[in-house]
């Protein structure tokens, strides 16, 4: 059994397993994982959407770091049972929900905004700039919050400057993944 830990926070130390077909979920490197939560600070009250989330891994250390509702977004049902022995830990101090969807039809549906949207979709699925261009439209990001999308670095020169609302805030490397944080520089909220 593959495990990972929770890289910082109060659940610091505690193992998420990874479920069968962990090539597939390519979960986020535990040294990626604990930069994007270095740069994102402590995450208080936040909401938190994890897009693709195989493990939930990194909804868990969002939850781990002071995020107060996590929504794991993953097509797989098979991961399913997993993902729940994962959070079942967490659920007592944070409202974590598991959503077997399809992240394209998940977003256009979500009833909310989040603080914070994280994608880290399959490496071999292509048009991921069609991910923000949805997540932009159906405003899915909070006023101010951020979308921020894994991707393997040879696809570094695809992703614009500005995606609608979405402005590129900053980029950071770890050796063939890349981290993309975009704002949502609107005043627009849901439903407006």
């Amino acid at each position: 059994m593959l495990t990972m830990r929770i890289t910082g926070g109060k659940y610091c130390g505690r193992k998420v397993i990874i479920p069968t077909g962990e090539l597939e979920i390519r979960p986020a490197m535990d040294r990626m994982r604990e930069s994007l939560f270095a740069i994102l600070g402590p995450l208080d009250g936040a909401s938190f959407c994890d897009l693709f989330s195989g493990s939930g891994c990194v909804g868990l250390e969002a939850a781990s770091r002071g995020a107060t509702l996590v929504h794991l977004v993953e097509m797989d049902k098979a991961k399913r049972p997993t993902m729940e022995k994962n959070i079942s830990w967490a659920t007592a101090e944070c409202d974590i929900k598991i959503f077997n969807s399809n992240v394209l039809k998940f977003i256009p549906t979500a009833q909310m905004q989040y603080d914070i949207v994280y994608a880290d979709p399959p490496f071999p699925m292509g048009n991921k700039i069609q991910l923000a261009e949805l997540t932009d439209r159906r405003h899915a990001v909070k006023p101010d919050g951020l979308f921020i999308i894994h991707f393997p670095a040879p696809e570094e020169n695809q992703w614009p400057e500005q995606i609608g609302d979405l402005k590129l805030v900053d980029t950071r490397k770890y050796g063939r993944n890349m981290l993309k944080f975009y704002r949502n520089m609107s005043e627009c909220a849901l439903g407006q």
